[in-house]
């Protein structure tokens, strides 16, 4: 059940980022349990997670509306996650042990097998963030990376697609490993602050390209 809410979850999140749903859409789950040829409950649990990430607005007996973040404010949201994955890795290469690296080196070699596949890569860069955040040492901390995680997870996916980006992040993962496990806080940091902010940057590429209808955006792989 979660794969397929996971599915429809995708599909949608990528039609509101890219205009194809546009805010004020109304989202009704018997018609989408149509579309998607599956029972509601899916479909349920898919808006869940899109109001999580704040794409949509569920409204007790009123329905599901999409809703319309701005690209200041997804920017603005970016800045914040890179300061709290910089923290999270700078105190995770000062609490890193054996175990944590060989983790990351595991996360590492899933994203490497998955760089072909904008999906995969994007489920082993997840569990690569969050072995970071758990690394820290620091709950609290790692709830609140948790979290704002969530809400960027449309955005940190579609950035995925610019051409060229899965090498391109799958090298910065290789730099902020080495850094945690040289035990170089202050390293570990800059590369994770960086890393995090070019997502930024590059969700703006994409938007900037499908304003102009790039057809070269890489192309989304199940």
């Amino acid at each position: 059940m979660g794969s397929v809410a996971d599915d429809i979850s995708e599909k949608l999140e990528s039609e509101i980022v890219e205009g194809i749903l546009p805010p004020g859409t109304r989202l009704e789950e018997p018609a989408l349990a149509e579309r998607f040829g599956v029972s509601r409950t899916p479909v349920r649990e898919a808006l869940q997670r899109l109001a999580a990430s704040g794409l949509v607005e569920l409204k007790p007996r009123r329905g599901t509306q999409v809703l319309n973040p701005s690209t200041v404010r997804i920017v603005e949201m970016f800045e914040v996650m890179a300061e709290l994955e910089a923290a999270c890795a700078r105190l995770c290469a000062r609490r890193a042990t054996p175990e944590l690296i060989a983790e990351l080196h595991g996360w590492l070699r899933k994203c490497e097998s998955a760089v072909h596949d904008v999906s995969a890569y994007y489920a082993a860069n997840r569990g690569f963030h969050s072995a970071i955040y758990a690394g820290s040492g620091n709950s609290f901390l790692t709830e609140q990376a948790e979290l704002l995680h969530l809400r960027l997870t449309p955005f940190r996916r579609q950035q995925l697609r610019v051409p060229r980006r899965l090498r391109q992040s799958l090298a910065e993962h290789a730099m902020i490993v080495a850094a945690i496990e040289a035990g170089d806080d202050a390293a570990a940091a800059m590369a994770q602050r960086a890393h995090i902010l070019i997502q930024g940057e590059r969700f703006t590429d994409f938007m900037a390209q499908l304003s102009r209808g790039d057809a070269k955006l890489q192309p989304r792989s199940k």
